[in-house]
């Protein structure tokens, strides 16, 4: 491997959190504030099951799902009125358009209380059967081979890859990472693309790399040199602390052989990222008592202290990328799902009420995605990998109260559902979700036809910013 090779490769690997961020942004000073947006993605890693997420409210298609899922509603017993899933426990959403919808009804379980809220209040809609599509599909093309299909439909990875970058695992850039790339402007580059979960492909761009940090002190601390648990806890090992944040202050490392002195460079250079960063939110807001001390109530407590630092950040646009798992609900979904619903509800309520409060909701745009759907047959206290699922979409400045795409009610003969299982054939491209998000954040139709593969094909925007 050469040395080119090395950095590139460094880079794509993440080998620290914070290492490789580029060094070429402009000071925080040069960058002001003026039109700040921020865009949150949440993944929901497995696959999220959409027919258990949004429900048929109304007693017609909320018997007809029950009958296509009689395990499901065995498990949860939801004959019993004290069960989660009985209909009268539904938490009944109102949305604006509901005459478009005719007399079906739609509503969230009870644990997603904090998300029927801000649906009704106007902060939140729901996009209908997203997902990774070509051209437009359905059930005869699919059957009849008549259409290009996206590669390895129903597999986790190349789906998460998929839905974030357009291609199977392995793609080397996102549609986050070139949405930073045409948005950043003057605004300083290095934390432009803030990621919390890990380094998937979604926020790597060719000009501008992802930050990576932790969730769990909202990057306040170097973890190579102040956690006390990789150093050594009392005094006396206060000086091997202060040696190694001299070591990583050097700039000076020189090395005969190239790649080490590239590491020693970019670890060091690593570091001081990192202390910028730390520094910067040392000085913003500490929200840490109005969030969960959960998972997803962490990620979304340091994004929402990262926008309260963005002038000493010198950002004026921001990518972030957050995410939780569990969603691959195969078996015990009944128990695993609320749990993760709440989870999910609670955390994007707390980041709604902080961001109101601060009074910047009118500049974040939260969204989900997640690998796929879940099949509308259940296997008996689960299900198994499908296509299209529906989205949450939240911010200040959406349409919000409205339901956008298509909720296909729980037909299997319709030409939306596959013969297989009864998997939602999507009637809303990634390409289109993600057009309407990137025209929010201030990405050009011109920028949005490069970046977004197959979005000629389709209508082009959802309509919900």
């Amino acid at each position: 491997m050469n040395r080119r090779h090395f950095l590139s490769a460094a880079a794509g690997l993440g080998l620290s959190s914070q290492l490789f961020a580029p060094q070429f942004a402009p000071s925080a000073a040069a960058a002001g504030n003026n039109g700040y947006k921020a865009m949150v993605c949440i993944f929901l890693f497995g696959g999220m099951d959409q027919a258990d997420t949004v429900l048929p409210y109304d007693s017609t298609n909320y018997e007809k799902l029950a009958a296509l899922r009689p395990g499901l509603f065995n498990a949860y017993d939801a004959s019993s009125t004290a069960s989660s899933r009985h209909r009268s426990n539904l938490l009944e959403l109102a949305p604006d358009n509901a005459a478009d919808f005719g007399t079906r009804k739609f509503a969230l379980p009870p644990e997603m209380s904090g998300m029927a809220e801000l649906f009704n209040a106007g902060d939140m809609s729901i996009i209908g059967n997203v997902g990774p599509l070509i051209e437009p599909t359905d059930k005869d093309s699919y059957e009849n081979e008549t259409v290009k299909l996206p590669s390895r439909l129903f597999s986790h990875n190349d789906q998460q890859s998929t839905w974030q970058s357009f291609g199977t695992e392995g793609t080397q850039f996102g549609w986050g990472g070139k949405f930073a790339d045409a948005v950043a402007g003057t605004s300083n580059s290095l934390f432009t693309s803030i990621g919390l979960s890990g380094n998937d492909v979604f926020l790597s761009g060719e000009n501008i790399r992802p930050f990576l940090t932790s969730k769990s002190d909202g990057g306040r601390t170097i973890d190579v040199v102040n956690k006390k648990w990789l150093t050594g806890y009392g005094d006396r090992y206060d000086n091997m602390r202060a040696a190694l944040n001299e070591f990583y202050d050097r700039r000076d490392f020189s090395h005969q052989d190239l790649l080490r002195m590239d590491y020693g460079n970019i670890s060091a250079q690593g570091v001081a990222n990192a202390k910028e960063f730390a520094a910067a939110l040392a000085g913003g807001k500490n929200f840490e008592d109005r969030f969960p001390k959960t998972n997803m109530g962490k990620q979304l407590r340091t994004v929402a202290e990262t926008i309260s630092a963005r002038g000493a950040l010198g950002v004026d646009k921001q990518l972030f990328y957050t995410g939780m798992g569990g969603f691959d609900t195969h078996s015990s979904q009944t128990q695993d799902l609320p749990r993760i619903h709440q989870e999910l509800s609670d955390a994007v309520k707390a980041f709604r009420d902080v961001m109101q409060e601060e009074g910047l909701w009118n500049e974040v745009t939260l969204f989900t995605a997640s690998d796929f759907g879940r099949t509308m047959v259940d296997n008996g206290d689960g299900t198994d990998h499908g296509w299209g699922s529906h989205q949450f979409v939240m911010g200040g400045s959406i349409q919000g109260r409205k339901i956008f795409g298509t909720l296909p009610p729980p037909v299997l003969e319709m030409a939306q559902y596959t013969p297989e299982g009864g998997r939602l054939i999507p009637t809303v491209s990634v390409d289109e979700y993600a057009a309407t998000l990137g025209r929010w954040l201030g990405v050009t139709d011109t920028q949005l036809s490069a970046i977004l593969p197959n979005l000629g094909n389709f209508v082009g925007d959802v309509g919900f910013a």
